[in-house]
């Protein structure tokens, strides 16, 4: 059917590859359906036992007066309303979240011990001062980096500041001035992570060459254009030490046997698409004018109400945002080194026969590995070090996030399996590097 060519050789990886999807997609069969429900659902949860480095403020609940998730919920607006792309709001969600998470931790050092006293249940205040300067920090730090990346809303940024100081519960002048004293410190370090964006290299030219033969990626765009991505290779990630990192073995050989028979497989899911299978296709697309892939990930443990259930700080909170978004980013990275490296060619351009899903497209870049899959097994893997008890609930979205790749006919299975390693692989690196506490989450 087709001339066989092979990729290069590259050195071998350490990790070990998960079941293949044909196996875990049976195994989960019954679950995928009811993963995206119970994501949604408020069940209570059980107490991780983690602390996460954390020092919540005792004597007080501490999901009361929590700023990040609001703010969050702004940015996730914002990428929505500037329709950026899944590959731009990767970016951008790290550069709020790391901000807010290191302005936390710079806050409740400026007030060092002799707050310590003051957070015990027999303080009037039970510990206030230290959830005032927590939101004031998360509010500087936000405004600041929100402000950056969308200048033209930075009035209204502004305003959510100010309507912020001073309604928090326990309003009073040391309340306020304990907001105001976060809200410094905390613009400071939007600033200091601005610069840094600046300078990671994301807005450099897009130099990348497609290599050119049968089997290789060509452009979609009518007419063509250079591949989505193609600065990505060279990105300053947050935490890993090089593109190629954890990069993946090469896909299968284009017209040998296991290529023909992964793209059979999607000829057959093309020519029997069912209503489910495009329903989940559709609802995972999660494209510009969206939250995208990453807001997605993020929003869910805050609107499913593990964090409240949880009873998570503000330093629990930004942690969980700042370490899951830096990690979706890296991934991203990783997936792109890889697929500006092998440059398959997509599904429906080694049989025109394939249909899309409409409402899913054809991204303009190669097929392998799924970017959809590097981003959802990494962001998955940091959420359940935070929330173990969701552990299943959340790798059953895993696999129907890839799933619906398959289903909307742009991925063969290989480059799911290929991306759900990848992003597992750079998370359990982030979580450990995080968990060393001298990592880019660390307050110097």
């Amino acid at each position: 059917m087709f001339a066989p060519h092979s990729f290069p050789p590259r050195p071998p990886v350490s990790h070990s590859p998960p079941d293949p999807l044909g196996s875990v997609a049976r195994t989960c069969a019954t679950l995928v359906a009811l993963a995206l429900i119970a994501a949604c659902s408020t069940d209570r949860a059980i107490p991780t036992g983690l602390n996460h480095g954390s020092d919540a403020s005792r004597g007080v609940p501490s999901t009361e007066g929590l700023a990040s998730p609001a703010w969050q919920v702004t940015a996730r607006d914002l990428v929505s309303a500037a329709k950026l792309s899944p590959i731009q709001a990767a970016h951008a969600y790290p550069i709020l979240s790391v901000a807010q998470y290191l302005a936390v931790q710079r806050a409740e050092a400026a007030l060092g011990a002799a707050d310590e006293d003051a957070n015990s249940a027999d303080d009037p205040d039970g510990g206030r001062p230290r959830i005032e300067a927590d939101r004031g920090a998360v509010a500087g730090a936000s405004v600041v980096t929100l402000s950056y990346l969308f200048p033209a809303s930075a009035a209204t940024l502004e305003s959510m500041v100010t309507s912020q100081e001073g309604t928090g519960p326990g309003n009073s002048a040391p309340m306020r001035q304990a907001f105001e004293a976060g809200e410094v410190i905390g613009r400071g370090v939007g600033a200091q992570i601005v610069a840094r964006t600046i300078s990671d290299h994301f807005d450099a030219a897009n130099t990348a060459v497609p290599l050119v033969g049968p089997g290789y990626w060509t452009s979609s765009a009518n007419p063509p254009t250079p591949v989505d991505g193609g600065q990505l290779q060279g990105v300053t990630p947050w935490f890993l030490t090089s593109a190629s990192q954890f990069r993946p073995d090469p896909p299968p050989d284009f017209g040998g046997a296991v290529f023909n028979a992964g793209l059979a497989e999607i000829r057959h899911i093309s020519d029997t698409r069912t209503p489910e299978q495009t329903q989940i296709a559709t609802f995972w697309v999660q494209s510009k004018g969206t939250p995208t892939t990453p807001g997605f990930w993020l929003s869910v443990p805050t609107d499913s109400g593990w964090v409240s259930n949880h009873g998570f700080s503000e330093r629990e909170t930004t942690h969980m945002y700042a370490l899951a978004s830096a990690t979706m980013f890296d991934a991203q990275i990783g997936c792109w080194d890889e697929k500006l490296t092998t440059w398959l060619i997509r599904p429906w351009k080694a049989d025109p026969a394939i249909t899309v899903v409409a409402a899913v497209g054809k991204p303009n870049h190669p097929s392998y590995p799924s970017g959809h899959s590097c981003v959802s097994s990494s962001a998955a893997e940091v959420l359940k070090t935070f929330f173990p008890e969701k552990s299943a609930q959340l790798d059953a979205m895993v696999v129907q996030a890839g799933l619906s790749r398959m289903y909307g006919g742009i991925h063969y299975s290989f480059d799911i399996t290929a991306g759900q390693t990848l992003g597992r692989s750079v998370a359990l690196f982030t979580i450990a590097a995080d968990g060393g506490g001298n990592s880019v989450l660390t307050a110097h």
